[in-house]
């Protein structure tokens, strides 16, 4: 009769496991890193450049119209791309953590909703592209709401993580990353609700909140745990 006795695994099984373990967290995070400045720097290149565009009367979200739409339509599809790896990377990194559920879950909405703004561009209007009235486009067409209240599900849903990690900061004692959890997505709100008044204050919020997962996503990263040499 033999006897068996679990013991731990040990070696280069376990190294190699808990190498991959970290690689899976840290690459993603590190994509959350790169979606806002992407979307924003690109957005902010072509607003300067192309003829016709306003900031403070045009979305950059138009910018997916005309010859040159489909620079605009990449960067909102690599953006939900690299959110998306940004809330796998969230999933890893806040596991058995206070919001490590639902945080993730969330902003993988918000980064759906950049897919599907790829997918459905906005209208036209005010002067944009060059040659469109300068009106704003009413009605709004099927793909224009479409793009429209995907970018307003994403932006609540996204808002609604911050919050949820307002809990992680706490429970973590850093107070003041869990005011700004509560203070951002507030900021964020603030500008669409200026939108009425002025485009730019729309602007100014989805940039906010394209900034703000930068920031969550460098904080997480840099509390994720590093390979050992």
């Amino acid at each position: 009769m033999t006897q068996t006795t679990d013991t731990p695994i040990t070696g280069p099984i376990a190294d190699d496991s808990t190498a991959s373990a970290r690689w899976t967290t840290r690459a993603p995070l590190a994509a959350g890193i790169a979606a806002g400045p992407l979307f924003l720097g690109a957005g902010v290149a072509q607003g300067c450049a192309r003829e016709g565009f306003d900031f403070t009367r045009n979305a950059i979200s138009q910018l997916s119209l005309g010859d040159l739409g489909w620079i605009q339509v990449t960067g909102f599809l690599l953006t939900g791309v690299l959110t998306i790896a940004a809330a796998i990377g969230m999933r890893q990194a806040l596991r058995d953590a206070p919001g490590g559920v639902w945080a993730p879950r969330l902003v993988g909405v918000f980064g759906a909703s950049f897919l599907l703004a790829g997918a459905f561009t906005a209208d036209p209007g005010a002067g944009f592209p060059a040659g469109t009235p300068e009106e704003a486009a009413a009605p709004l067409s099927a793909h224009g709401a479409v793009h429209m209240l995907g970018g307003m599900a994403g932006y609540l849903a996204f808002c609604a993580a911050s919050f949820v990690l307002a809990r992680l900061f706490a429970a973590r004692r850093r107070r003041g990353w869990a005011i700004a959890c509560r203070l951002v997505p507030v900021g964020v709100l603030a500008g669409f609700a200026g939108s009425s008044a002025s485009v730019l204050a729309f602007t100014i919020g989805a940039g906010l909140g394209l900034l703000w997962l930068t920031v969550l996503s460098a904080r997480l990263l840099a509390d994720a745990p590093t390979a050992q040499p």
